[in-house]
């Protein structure tokens, strides 16, 4: 196997005892005339049945990357078809060994086993009791490195309530705690405290105890011990040749948690109450903790051959014999402090090695390819969007590109006006292959610093998940980024609910980078553009799926920020590149179904229309376009008829219906014609919606001369009760905007109105001269009229379905509701007691429309906003006090006067001159607000 190839593919390689020579057939030396190397056992799958283990011998061979030499012809004896380039069937002995019911279609497809050991290697067989299971089904002792779980000053763990189980997870819940409990691991507990008990699934149907830390963990202090540097850590892998891998069993029940503590660890089963005196999942300490715990194990290797990583542990060595020492001194140190390895999880005497999201190699270590994917698999945009999306990405880290704008270049030019649909050219295809190319290297994407903080900026679509990795070197620097991450969802993942979707990509970015943000003494700064996960942690009901995501995020030190989705364009990118790709693989089918269409909008060639225009096309003006028919005057009215009225035209408007025409006739006046007969059309005119501004120019009410004399009326209704009042009664003074609102138990008649109104505004303000009002039974009726008559009062009404008329009072009722919003209780009943309050703070504020406050334009000063600053002040003289409020109402007439004239430029910016109507004029009626007999 071409060694390129294996290392592409993340086939790991084992160091051979003895290098084999090597030479061409002519017995010329190739480029390596040595094999040093040997891959692990790999799975090789040959046609659509045949599969093997088989290791490879690694050459430097770009041309023929895998080649099976002769001894493997004669064991497997394919018969092979040279034209066709498939092999037909294979030798007997493939019939037991190599041919089984493996669903792959393909000529060859090599896939890395797992290169997982089953037996310990001989030559560590001597401490093969670190790789015992039974060892770590036994209490560990108190050690220094125990499990503190130190509370917040004046806090104390939550107690929560027993979740309903089915009898199968009851079941398994009785095994549990029977388990653990012979083991020692839990106790019978009498704590105050008590985290929910519950199950998830796995994969493979199994369920999983879970214990519901996080009221628990938002009480705790964090442990700050410091995680590795991991540019530090492969500053001492340049000599290295050699790689073993060990993986810890049972990590965290190896912990015990510190005497006294254990009652903190209390959850709740419907079998009792329970404590854990080892350290459990889902301590936000937990990893720090157990890091601890291993550096000081092997701190004298630390430097010399060993890299710890939280529950990592990687031993390196220049050559074979030193790592067998190497290896064993570490088994030792383990054994002796109670920790044991998972061998089928473990790595011996490898050449090539995935460690923290790098490859390791002798010849250094570079980003895993699968942390590139997301740029580097990033499909061509389709269309104008997918183009935009994507240079709006790369906009935000130009800075780390070297002559960026003439790199973007031609993929801008794609994005003008008339030019969004043209083919991709060659020139387009380079910049976008480049630019992804950029990302990959130094220095837009850096080494991530475990010592700084991280940022994650996560992202949903209905089709894909993004994220990006990143970190800021000083507060005044700019955002450099470490990874970037994404994937298509899968079908079932497509199904989830919005939320969902944001939670599972905030899960699958933590997921990929773990390695660097677990364990981080930095808070992880998680940004999302859906609001509603901010809350997560105080979620009281969760579903397996959410239960198993809160189990895996209370590994983290993390906040969650919301931004708005307009803002977090870099996510979006990543998560929407597979929407151009996933629209145009799919196959394209008819929207409509066959036996729903009608007809189709066409005039027949051979109709007589068609052959009377034939007859004239000698009289065509010049200027028609070729491929069309000239129509003249006389035959145009028919055309329109055929292309506007017809069914199969449906009324269209004027650019649908020339769209129409124009793509078989044509005459010099077809878009004004076809402009004209729309106008008169009168099914158009009847059933369509005018585009129009809307006729008539803003026509202000007079503006009063003083206070109170013009007044504005309406009712708030269908209140929640307060104090037994459902109603608000509003009273405006058009002069100085100010009000009085009455809170009132039901809607009142005429009679009822008159004793409020007197009470509420002549008793304090004197009869005013004119009242607006809408028209409401009460203010239409026969005693109120009278009333009004009586007294001198001229009555207003809006025009029916026209609030604007009454737009003060409108206004008014807008800005109390919205006061009550803000200092309503959760119950909405206590409104009533603060409606005097809402109405000293709106008649306080300033009007902008008089640029005073209404108790300002009635009295003459400003009331305090609290009673306690109320100013001394003496009483003015009578003649000064009216020269004052005089001068005080000819400001605020003024300011009216200007505030109106403003409001009516703007209003008439879009409304049109009403034309002059005489009586006895037809004109159209709008039935939006009439209830006609017909359906509408």
């Amino acid at each position: 196997m071409d060694k390129n190839f294996a290392a592409k593919n993340l086939i790991p390689l084992v160091l051979k005892e003895r290098p084999l020579r090597v030479e061409a057939i002519d017995g010329k030396p190739l480029s390596c005339p040595h094999i040093t190397h040997d891959t692990v056992d790999v799975c090789m799958k040959t046609g659509v049945l045949h599969q093997e283990t088989i290791r490879f011998q690694i050459i430097e061979s770009p041309s023929c990357p895998v080649v099976l030499g002769f001894p493997w012809l004669t064991e497997h004896n394919p018969v092979v078809d040279w034209v066709q380039r498939d092999i037909k069937c294979w030798g007997q002995s493939c019939q037991s060994k190599c041919l089984g019911t493996v669903n792959v279609i393909g000529s060859l497809n090599i896939a890395t086993a797992p290169p997982l050991s089953t037996e310990v290697p001989e030559c560590y067989l001597a401490l093969k009791e670190v790789f015992s299971k039974a060892r770590t089904e036994v209490l560990p002792p108190h050690r220094p490195y125990d499990c503190a779980i130190d509370l917040l000053p004046g806090t104390m763990p939550p107690r929560g309530h027993v979740y309903p189980l089915s009898q199968r997870e009851n079941d398994i819940m009785e095994e549990y705690i029977r388990e653990n409990l012979e083991r020692g691991f839990i106790r019978r507990s009498s704590s105050p405290a008590g985290a929910g008990f519950f199950f998830v699934s796995k994969k493979e149907g199994d369920l999983r105890p879970c214990i519901d830390y996080r009221g628990l963990n938002r009480i705790t202090i964090r442990n700050a011990y410091p995680i590795p540097l991991i540019t530090e850590l492969f500053d001492r892998l340049k000599r290295a040749r050699v790689y073993t891998k060990l993986d810890l069993r049972g990590a965290y029940n190896l912990v015990r948690v510190k005497k006294g503590d254990e009652w903190k660890t209390a959850f709740n089963t419907r079998s009792g109450h329970y404590e854990y005196l080892v350290m459990p999942f889902g301590l936000c300490n937990a990893p720090a903790v157990f890091q601890d715990l291993i550096n000081d194990t092997l701190r004298e290797f630390l430097q010399e051959f060993v890299i710890v990583y939280l529950d990592d542990i990687l031993i390196y060595s220049p050559d074979v014999d030193t790592h067998h020492v190497h290896v064993k001194q570490v088994l030792k140190k383990l054994l002796k402090a109670g920790l044991y390895c998972k061998l089928e999880k473990c790595l011996f005497d490898i050449v090539t090695v995935q460690f923290l999201g790098y490859i390791i190699t002798p010849g250094g270590f570079q980003m895993d390819p699968k942390k590139l994917s997301a740029i580097l698999d990033w499909p061509l945009p389709q269309g104008l969007k997918a183009i935009q999306r994507f240079l709006g990405f790369t906009n935000y880290y130009r800075r780390f590109i070297k002559d960026f704008s003439a790199l973007v270049a031609p993929l801008t030019a794609m994005t003008k006006k008339g030019v969004g649909n043209q083919k991709w050219t060659p020139q387009a295809t380079q910049a976008f292959e480049a630019l992804k190319q950029a990302f990959t290297t130094a220095p837009v994407l850096r080494h991530p610093d475990p010592a700084l903080p991280f940022q994650v900026e996560v992202d949903a679509s209905e089709l894909g998940l993004g994220a990006v990795l990143s970190q800021r070197e000083a507060p005044d620097k700019p955002l450099h980024p470490c990874g970037f991450y994404s994937r298509k969802l899968s079908p079932a993942e497509k199904n989830y609910d919005i939320g969902n979707r944001e939670l599972l990509a905030v899960i699958a970015a933590l997921a990929e980078w773990r390695y660097l943000l677990e364990g981080s003494k930095d808070p992880i700064v998680i940004i999302t553009d859906h609001k509603n996960l901010t809350y997560i942690g105080d979620a009281k009901r969760l579903n397996s799926r959410q239960a198993r995501w809160s189990l895996f995020l209370s590994s983290f030190n993390f906040v969650l920020t919301y931004r708005p989705g307009s803002r977090n364009i870099k996510a979006d990118a990543l998560s929407r590149q597979y929407e151009s790709y996933e629209h145009n693989i799919q196959d394209q089918h008819p929207i409509v179904p066959q036996e729903r269409i009608i007809a189709a909008t066409t005039i027949s060639v051979s109709s007589p229309l068609m052959k009377r225009l034939q007859n004239v096309q000698g009289a065509a003006p010049g200027g028609k376009p070729p491929a069309r028919l000239f129509v003249p005057e006389n035959e145009r009215e028919e055309v329109l008829n055929i292309y506007h009225d017809n069914k199969t035209s449906g009324h269209m408007g004027i650019t649908k219906t020339v769209s129409s025409i124009s793509k078989l006739l044509w005459w010099p006046t077809l878009r004004r014609d076809v402009k004209d007969y729309i106008a008169v059309c009168e099914v158009c005119t009847r059933q369509k919606s005018p585009k129009t501004a809307p006729i008539g120019l803003l026509q202000p009410l007079p503006i009063p001369e003083r206070p109170w004399s013009h007044v504005a009326m309406d009712f708030i209704v269908e209140l929640p009760e307060s104090r037994g009042n459902t109603v608000i009664l509003t009273i405006i003074d058009r002069f100085s905007k100010m009000g009085h609102y009455v809170p009132l138990r039901k809607l009142p008649s005429a009679a009822e109105l008159v004793p409020i109104f007197i009470a509420n505004v002549v008793r304090i303000h004197g009869v005013p001269l004119e009242i607006v009002s809408d028209r409401g039974t009460q203010f239409i009726s026969g005693f109120w009229r009278g009333f009004c008559k009586n007294v001198g009062i001229d009555l207003s009404f809006s025009s029916a379905y026209h609030p604007q008329t009454n737009g003060a009072a409108e206004r008014a009722n807008q800005n109390i509701e919205k006061y009550l919003r803000c200092f309503i209780s959760e119950q909405q009943d206590n409104w009533s007691d603060l409606l005097p309050w809402a109405e000293y703070a709106l008649n306080s504020a300033v009007s902008e429309s008089t640029g005073h406050s209404p108790f300002f334009a009635v009295y003459g000063f400003d009331p305090p906003v609290l009673p306690a600053t109320f100013p001394d002040t003496t009483i003015p003289a009578l003649d000064e006090q009216l020269a004052s409020l005089k001068e005080t109402w000819g400001k605020v007439r003024r300011a009216l006067e200007e505030s109106s004239a403003i409001q009516k430029t703007k209003a008439d910016r879009h409304r049109r001159q009403a034309p002059v109507y005489q009586v006895g004029d037809r004109v159209w009626l709008s039935s939006r607000n009439i209830k006609l007999l017909v359906p509408s």
